[in-house]
């Protein structure tokens, strides 16, 4: 039985978590402590917090309130948005992050995968790339929480993450994000194919059998996912969970 990683995403604007559609429309869904709770108590993989306004708005990371939120995180924690410099990255490590995300300031510098991922090891250091197809169906890069286009070739700044550095790779997806439709398999499947660090698939899940497609056919090494995890129906009500044990061994291991 193989163990993949399953983790809930969770996105912060503020001193809130807020949960978006296609990256825009954030909806409030609850406070960071106590959401980190519940999920602690239902024993999830990892954690990942990203800050969805922080780069856009031009904003360092809160350290103080990222602190206050890792204490509460008893499983691996990851943490996004407004991540600049190295030194940025080892306030947040020492603040009791275990994963550094970079997008932004990893395209407008890439040297900083490689200056972070030497001082602390790759497998601190994530790079999101967030993904929006255009009218022709290709993929394109963009920054900024989504609002600024590149001019970046998807394979080749997926490439050129691994060889300066990075860990892990975070390939979420614009068009698919909270809405339900599952990950976009091609999407996933050619990132994957084209480094050997580990992917992490994001954006569109609803079901366990999304994760199962999101492994078999695209390739990815983890799974994340946002409003499975927040929403008990599509953008209904707010209800925050965590697949069983029990579920994840009969739906998702034994079919991996």
């Amino acid at each position: 039985m193989r163990r993949i990683r399953v983790i809930p995403m969770l996105l912060l604007k503020n001193d809130g978590l807020y949960k978006t559609l296609k990256f825009k429309e954030p909806k409030y869904v609850g406070d960071p402590i106590n959401t980190f709770k519940i999920l602690n108590e239902k024993e999830a993989d990892e954690l990942l917090l990203l800050d969805i306004i922080a780069s856009c708005e031009n904003k360092r990371p809160n350290f103080d309130k990222i602190a206050e939120i890792a204490s509460e995180a008893f499983v691996p924690m990851g943490y996004g948005g407004g991540v600049k410099t190295v030194d940025d990255v080892k306030k947040l490590l020492n603040s009791g992050v275990e994963k550094v995300v970079i997008n932004t300031a990893a395209v407008e510098n890439p040297n900083l995968i490689t200056e972070a991922a030497s001082v602390f090891g790759s497998q601190s250091i994530v790079v999101s790339i967030d993904v929006k197809k255009n009218i022709l169906g290709k993929y394109n890069v963009y920054i900024g929480g989504g609002r600024r286009k590149t001019n970046l070739n998807l394979i080749d700044w997926a490439s050129k993450v691994e060889k300066c550095g990075a860990g892990e790779i975070l390939i979420n997806s614009i068009d698919r994000d909270g809405t339900f439709s599952g990950y976009d398999i091609k999407l996933l499947k050619s990132v994957s194919s084209a480094v050997t660090i580990p992917v992490v698939a994001c954006g569109g899940a609803a079901t366990i059998d999304d994760f199962v497609h999101a492994v078999n056919q695209g390739g990815v090494s983890a799974v994340a996912a946002g409003s499975m995890f927040v929403f008990q129906r599509s953008r209904d009500a707010i209800l925050i969970s965590f697949p069983s044990e029990q579920e994840m061994i009969s739906k998702f291991y034994n079919n991996i």
